[in-house]
């Protein structure tokens, strides 16, 4: 198994439940940005108690780990829970949203995407994954964050909506962190 199988399979049992759901993180920045290597599925979704049973079936076990009480208890608390494919070592991080204007906001803008052969998923918008990804590097620093915004900034373009991500960011408070990425990859542009 493939992240993009794993994608198709996450992402297929939540549309046969009809759960909203989107794709975020390193996913949606090599789909909106440039390719990189990762083994990370980012998912947020909007899952309801009453189909947690039915989502965990479709995840049986020797072949993936899904343990309906910890789904369970990540949609109570709002928190996450993991789908693993042992035998490729594959995760998928599904993270419950708390019921905020931003995650409103970013549900209502998904994009679908092609993930392989047939297949779709839907995709968080290019400038929610830009202010997620700003709201990851606050929190822990980490450069990859700033590589994977400058990415599909670089890959975008004109094509992004930046007065929607400058208000975002001022209303999330990541308005240094969005100046920040602009100037590191305005000099990165003059450097190369």
């Amino acid at each position: 198994m493939d992240p993009s199988e794993l994608l198709r399979k996450v992402a297929g049992a939540f549309e046969s439940l009809e759960v909203r759901y989107l794709v975020t993180g390193s996913m949606a920045t090599i789909a909106f940005g440039e390719p990189r290597f990762t083994n990370d599925i980012d998912v947020v979704a909007w899952l309801p108690e009453t189909k947690v049973a039915d989502y965990c079936e479709l995840f049986p076990p020797p072949e993936y780990y899904c343990y309906p009480p910890a789904v369970r208890e990540a949609v109570r608390n709002r928190s996450q829970f993991n789908i693993i494919h042992p035998s490729s070592g594959l995760k998928a991080d599904i993270m419950i949203p708390k019921d905020s204007e931003f995650d409103r906001s970013r549900l209502s803008r998904c994009v679908w995407i092609p993930t392989s052969g047939t297949s779709r998923a839907r995709f968080a918008s290019p400038e929610d994954v830009i202010i997620k990804k700003l709201d990851y590097f606050k929190e822990g620093g980490s450069d990859k964050h700033i590589r994977d915004i400058a990415g599909v900034l670089r890959v975008r373009g004109d094509r992004l909506d930046r007065t929607y991500i400058a208000e975002w960011a001022e209303r999330l408070g990541l308005a240094s962190e969005w100046r920040h990425v602009l100037e590191r990859v305005s000099r990165a542009g003059e450097q190369g």
